[in-house]
């Protein structure tokens, strides 16, 4: 092969060589004249892009074709491109200015693509002809002077300069001539009558039309018109438009009518029966399109192709049928739609199964090709990927290329597969559309965190609870899967929280969050603590949460009243009261004062009247314990009256005490001896427990202080508020110590009352009759244990 190619003969050629793919691709454009010898030389491509020549083998260069033998091959040792066969401008491109064979060639290992561009250059090999060698035209003699009569162009399939570029006319006395360039129809030759025809004086003119094409040397081709002259019809048919042009689809099957045109003649009789039929037309148009002669229909005849060519340029004349018919001619514009009749081809090139859920947007997951045969919008092709998924589609630097690439962070816990559909679209009418479909699967990475079904929780656990059991149980998730969402759990016990000394009493079960109580709690004691329990997953590296815990006490009935007045000298819960005999009915004799340890109605206290010597004479306040006289004394009533005082709390199972008040009457001297006495002691009592209330009240006080300092630093330190634990007094408070507590719980405030409830509260069951919930807005997740 080589030493053939030594033999062959090189010709001037052009080198193009223009950069389109850094590094992978590149073209180069050669250009050649048509009807050179087999094996002429075209150029090395190897050289021109700077290829090592000794690797095109190795590399397996070659030039790939379609289905049809290329015209140019390359000699894989040198890489010198050449010609494979004859080669015929006017076969290849027809009619276009320019005739361009672009071929791609290919290096494997890696794949490189380059493409070369080869321009085939004219040669005038060709001769101008006319359609036919004679042309009779019959012309009347009343003919106006610079009427035209278009002739048939002479048709040379040489382009450029090559084909027609002159007319010349035999000389003669009353015609001369003018050229109409139109363009890729060419120049057509008109007659122009200059000077009136005597059919008396010649009844017949010849001329001879030479076409010249612009070779060098020029060639020629003849056409011998003979003008027939003939006698009076002095009126030639008229078009009603002055322009005349239609659109009609690629598709549109034989016989369908395209435009009708329409042309009148004032005379009468068969000078003014107007006939139809083809102007100077090409081949081409009268192989697509028929003329009916009678209506002026242009029909269509053959398969029409936008892609061969999209407009036509069709001459119709119109001739009357009178002895000297008149004849003119229209120029029709029959441009011709393209149809959308190719939908778009989607082809997956590189495809990657899996990505990371940690991969960041702009990843590129498949190279994908989208090409469309048609041409102009219908062509033009939109690609996008189908709803809302996290891809998109990015075109690359090379026409009809692009990469499916992430458009925003995956999260294997939302969504751990997405089948991706590309769809693409052209912009044809209708639409065609090509979709598929890949299937790709996120892999795991350790980015959550275990969560908690709460912010916080809260718990009830009744006091007095046995040791060792479970008391409440905290479950956290984790959305990542395998090793990632195994889960343990622990408590902080060094956190610095105004409860965490309870958590010393906590034990956790690592594997399910079980929280096992060591200890059994004392409501008296203790009410509320609160700690946090932290999950952590089991990922590298691993994550973790926390949850803080707030735990209830919730009181039960295990305190008895303890009697606070009357009490003894010897501890006992009895005393003597002396009340003159001639007081009223309702005299108040005593009081009789008790406190219960208990909340709620488990400390809100009863009394009633267990043993009495006289049930007409006294009568016990069952709320306040108040024993008042019910009526007079008489001097029949005994002196010494004894009256015992049961005591008892509200609780499910209730607890009580007893007190035992002596009343003795004595007369009104005695009684005011005593009472003197007696207020003398009191004086000395009240002004000591004066000074005790007054050290008392200020403790309170500075307790109270410090106690809402404290508040307002836990405020502070937490995002929200976590309970408010307080004594009130209720404002009827008449010697029975009842108290109140009130604490938070979410979105419920419970209230441990004494013995009046305020008007709306709700028992919370299961509570033993003593908690009050009032409605909050906060939430959380309670649980009572």
């Amino acid at each position: 092969m080589d030493s053939c190619r030594q033999g062959k003969k090189w010709i001037p050629l052009v080198l193009i060589l223009i950069p389109v793919l850094r590094g992978t691709s590149a073209q180069i454009r050669y250009s050649i004249s048509e009807e050179v010898k087999e094996g002429t030389v075209v150029g090395n491509i190897a050289k021109d892009l700077g290829i090592d020549a000794n690797i095109l083998n190795a590399r397996r260069f070659r030039i790939v074709s379609g289905s049809t033998e290329s015209v140019f091959q390359v000699n894989t040792n040198n890489g010198i491109l050449y010609v494979n066969r004859n080669i015929d401008r006017e076969k290849i491109c027809q009619r276009t200015s320019a005739c361009l064979i672009n071929l791609k060639t290919v290096l494997e290992n890696p794949l490189e693509i380059h493409y070369v561009a080869v321009e085939v250059l004219d040669v005038n090999d060709h001769s101008p002809s006319f359609p036919e060698n004679n042309k009779t035209l019959e012309i009347s003699e009343s003919t106006l002077l610079g009427t035209k009569f278009q002739l048939h162009a002479a048709l040379d399939p040489d382009a450029g300069v090559n084909s027609v570029q002159q007319y010349k006319l035999s000389q003669n006395n009353n015609f001369r001539l003018d050229v109409n360039d139109r363009g890729k129809d060419g120049k057509v030759p008109i007659l122009h009558l200059q000077s009136p025809l005597d059919r008396e004086a010649c009844r017949s003119h010849k001329l001879l039309l030479t076409a010249l094409d612009g070779g060098k040397p020029p060639k020629s081709g003849t056409m011998e018109i003979l003008i027939e002259v003939l006698d009076v019809n002095d009126n030639a048919p008229v078009f009603t438009k002055d322009v005349y042009s239609a659109e009609i689809d690629e598709n549109a099957p034989v016989g369908t009518t395209v435009i009708r045109v329409n042309a009148t003649d004032k005379d009468d009789g068969l000078n003014g029966d107007v006939n139809y039929s083809f102007g100077n037309v090409n081949s081409k148009v009268l192989d697509l399109f028929d003329v009916n002669p009678s209506t002026g229909e242009i029909i269509v005849k053959g398969q029409l192709d936008y892609e061969a060519d999209d407009s036509y340029q069709i001459d119709i004349q119109a001739c009357d049928s009178g002895a000297i018919p008149f004849r003119t001619d229209k120029s029709v514009t029959v441009n011709i739609k393209d149809i959308n009749d190719n939908a778009p081809v989607i082809e997956v090139t590189s495809l990657s199964n899996s990505i990371s859920e940690d991969s960041r947007p702009g990843t590129t997951v498949a190279l994908i090709s989208i090409t469309d045969l048609d041409s102009g919008k219908n062509g033009k092709v939109v690609s996008f990927v189908k709803e809302d998924a996290p891809f998109t589609l990015t075109p690359s630097i090379q026409d009809n290329m692009f990469a499916l690439v992430t458009k925003s962070q995956l999260d294997r816990e939302s969504k751990s597969t997405y089948d991706v559909t590309i769809i693409a679209k052209d912009g044809g009418e209708p639409k065609l559309t090509s979709a598929k479909t890949l299937r790709l699967v996120v892999t795991d990475e350790n980015d959550n965190s275990p969560e908690f079904a709460a912010s916080k929780y809260n718990f009830y656990v009744t006091e007095n609870n046995a040791p060792g059991m479970s008391v409440f149980s905290l479950i956290a998730s984790d959305r990542d899967e395998g090793e990632n969402s195994v889960i343990t759990y622990n408590i902080v016990r060094d956190v610095g929280y105004g409860g965490n000394k309870a958590t010393s009493f906590l034990n956790i079960n690592p594997d399910n969050g079980d929280i096992l109580a060591l200890a059994s709690f004392d409501f008296e004691t203790l009410k509320t603590f609160q700690f946090q329990v932290v999950a952590t997953d089991c990922g590298t590296p691993s994550l973790s949460s926390n949850v803080t815990v707030k735990v209830f006490i919730l009181d039960q009935n295990d305190n008895a009243p303890v009697i606070l007045y009357p009490v003894s000298s010897n501890g006992s819960a009895e005393g003597v009261e002396e009340i003159p005999r001639n007081v009223n009915a309702g005299h108040l004799v005593t009081k009789v004062r008790a406190y219960d340890a208990d909340i709620g109605y488990n400390g809100w206290l009863l009394f009633s009247l267990q043993e009495v010597t006289d049930h007409s004479l006294f009568g016990l306040d069952r709320y306040t314990g108040q024993i008042r006289t019910l009526r007079s004394f008489t001097e029949t009533d005994e002196a010494e009256h004894k009256l015992v005082i049961l005591v008892k709390d509200n609780g499910n199972v209730s607890l009580s005490a007893t007190a035992t008040v002596i009343v003795r009457l004595v007369e009104p001297k005695e009684a005011f001896a005593a009472s003197d006495v007696q207020s003398s002691a009191k004086d000395d009592e009240e002004n000591n427990v004066t000074l005790y209330l007054m050290i008392t009240l200020g403790a309170v006080s500075l307790l109270f202080v410090i106690s809402i300092i404290v508040l307002i630093a836990m405020q502070c330190s937490k995002s929200t508020t976590d309970y408010t634990s307080k004594y009130l007094q209720e404002t009827n408070y008449d010697g029975t110590l009842c108290h109140s507590i009130q604490y938070r719980s979410g979105d419920k405030r419970y209230m441990l009352v004494g013995p009046r409830m305020s008007i709306g509260s709700t028992i919370v069951p299961g509570s033993n009759a003593n908690t009050l919930v009032l409605p909050d807005r906060r939430s959380s997740t309670e649980v009572r244990s």
